[in-house]
């Protein structure tokens, strides 16, 4: 089934791996063990905005990483949506959102209808998807919540400094009218493709918290993405590592 689909897959996107462009694959072993999860831990903006839950990253946002997120994205290729949400079950594991009491609930940051319209889908919401059904296959009940909107026009994110980030989302993010009923009970990690300055989740965080989604004792708020910058890795102390 995998050579069918791989051939299908040919017919309508590049032949080429979508990481480094070796022939006839969509994604190779070499690319697909970086996103793998192997090096999956927490990362850190700096500087860190305020109301950011701890965010768990999957990968290095870099090289073959960068480039099949890219093409899942940008120039629409739908397929890699699967090994991208392996990444972001793996980066939700790693933040200790495994198997326990409540389901998981994957809350995704949504894309603006115009970039939605442009692309042809939603990339943060179908690589949602994918992590889902990862993580149920493991013994995690999991579920996407599509609960969060955008309530007012924003300006593209590309070329906008941590401020004007932070300047640019700030209040843009609501939790929509039935967000409290889809994940009463739910352990709520936002999830997206990549966190650079953190202001978009530091975003949707305030807005989940603000519909009263994150209550009660022991509740916690956590994030989870496919990559991030490789200086914003929390890397554990050298005599901790010994």
């Amino acid at each position: 089934m995998r050579g069918w689909w791989q051939e299908l897959a040919g017919l309508v996107l590049p032949v080429d791996c979508a990481g480094c462009g070796a022939v006839r694959v969509l994604v190779c072993d070499g690319c697909r063990g970086a996103l793998g999860g192997a090096l999956a831990g927490p990362v850190g903006p700096s500087p860190r905005p305020e109301g950011l839950p701890v965010v768990q990253a999957a990968a290095v946002y870099e090289g073959a990483v960068r480039a099949v997120l890219l093409a899942h994205k940008e120039r629409g290729a739908l397929p890699l949506a699967g090994v991208l949400g392996g990444a972001l079950a793996a980066a939700v594991l790693a933040g200790g959102t495994g198997p326990g009491p409540g389901e998981v609930a994957l809350v995704p940051v949504p894309s603006a209808r115009r970039q939605v319209r442009a692309r042809g889908h939603d990339p943060a919401r179908r690589i949602a998807l994918a992590a889902a059904g990862r993580l149920r296959r493991t013994g995690v009940p999991a579920r996407v919540a599509p609960v969060l909107g955008l309530r007012r026009a924003v300006a593209d994110q590309a070329g906008l400094g941590a401020r004007q980030r932070r300047e640019n989302l700030a209040g843009a993010l609501a939790v929509r009218r039935d967000g409290v009923r889809l994940t009463r009970g739910a352990r709520i990690v936002l999830v997206d493709d990549v966190v650079t300055t953190g202001a978009t989740l530091a975003e949707a965080a305030r807005a989940v918290r603000a519909a009263g989604l994150v209550a009660g004792p022991g509740a916690v708020l956590r994030a989870a993405v496919v990559a991030a910058p490789a200086d914003s890795f929390v890397r554990a102390p050298r005599t901790a590592a010994r």
